[in-house]
């Protein structure tokens, strides 16, 4: 049995219901043990990180604290959500990397009884402990379903593996894992040139000409690869690329149907599960031609309408002062 630590993270029960529901599927199967995290929180995602660090890091490191505190034979935290790893991996490095802003956390913590040590956890994704530590000649041999003529884009993002400060990954700009699990599942992976590439988070609601044209060179990428589908391990990217397809059509006068959707959803069909039970029919851009591709069937569902910006966009921060602005803040902290 393989056991971590597991931090899902705010989407996986929301936008991301469709990860969580297939990496539920794929547990038995790869023996994968997940004791989830007691009491966690939210870990910022991204833009609090470039506000105030203290407060940021301290919200990030509170995790962590009572993961330190719940471990009990493994000092794993295994985290699905993009974001959520990178923050994890970032608050462990810079706490030790920075005392004094390792420090000021702990002082921050102790006020709810808390305390970490940076180094104390090993922060890991998912793919990582399923390439890894599963391995896979055992993800081939739970396969009894090959995705056999399925062409597939692998899509990372941009937050996975970088900075990489642990060095988990083969290539911070062309990674090959997660090429090598669809592979494993007997799909026919493209070479994805912009498989790192970042479909730009929230600028839907901040920039939206700017986030529409990052998601169509990503589609149309895929496209004129001529992949049926594309697979990402992050949730702010299959939210953006699926979503947001339709309006970044409108935008341009297009007309992508590039369904979107986790790899775990993938490998639980590969492992002969219901595909409904991986959580397909979630996705906005259908994927029922791609999976008729495998000969499988998927019921249409009701889907709600996709989420549009709001006029005024998001709530913008005041400006920082100029300490911040300038850099001084961080390298002083």
């Amino acid at each position: 049995m393989n056991k971590y630590l597991f931090y899902p993270g705010c989407s996986m029960e929301g936008s991301a219901r469709a990860y969580y529901e297939s990496l539920k599927a794929i547990q038995p199967p790869l023996a994968l043990e997940l004791e989830e995290i007691e009491d966690w929180n939210c870990c910022g995602a991204t833009e609090y990180l470039s506000i105030n660090l203290i407060p940021a890091y301290s919200l990030i490191a509170r995790n962590l604290a009572l993961a330190a505190q719940q471990k009990n034979g493994t000092d794993t935290v295994m985290a699905p959500c993009s974001a959520c790893y990178l923050n994890l991996e970032k608050a462990d490095y810079y706490m030790a990397e920075r005392p004094a802003l390792g420090e000021k956390v702990n002082e921050a913590l102790a006020a709810g009884g808390l305390h970490y040590d940076p180094g104390t956890l090993q922060i890991r994704h998912l793919v990582d402990v399923i390439i890894n530590d599963i391995g896979l000649e055992t993800v081939k041999s739970k396969v009894v379903r090959p995705l056999t003529g399925l062409r597939v884009a692998p899509y990372l993002g941009c937050m996975v593996p970088r900075p990489d400060f642990a060095k988990r990954w083969s290539d911070h700009e062309h990674p090959s894992e997660l090429d090598d699990l669809m592979k494993a599942l007997g799909a026919e992976v493209i070479d994805f040139p912009m498989k790192t590439s970042c479909c730009g988070g929230h600028m839907t609601q901040i920039g939206p000409e700017t986030a529409y044209e990052l998601i169509r060179r990503l589609v149309a990428a895929a496209e004129e690869h001529q992949a049926d589908i594309m697979v990402t391990m992050c949730p702010m990217c299959q939210m953006n690329l699926d979503a947001y397809q339709g309006e970044t059509n409108r935008h341009f006068g297009t007309n992508y149907h590039m369904p979107i959707v986790f790899f775990t959803q993938l490998m639980a069909v590969a492992f002969g599960i219901d595909p409904k039970q991986a959580g397909f029919g979630l996705e906005l851009v259908s994927a029922k031609e791609a999976l008729a591709r495998i000969g499988l069937n998927v019921p249409e569902e009701a889907k709600p309408a996709a989420p549009r910006r709001k006029p005024e966009g998001l709530p913008m921060p005041k400006p920082l002062p100029k300490k911040y602005a300038s850099g001084q803040a961080v390298a002083e902290e």
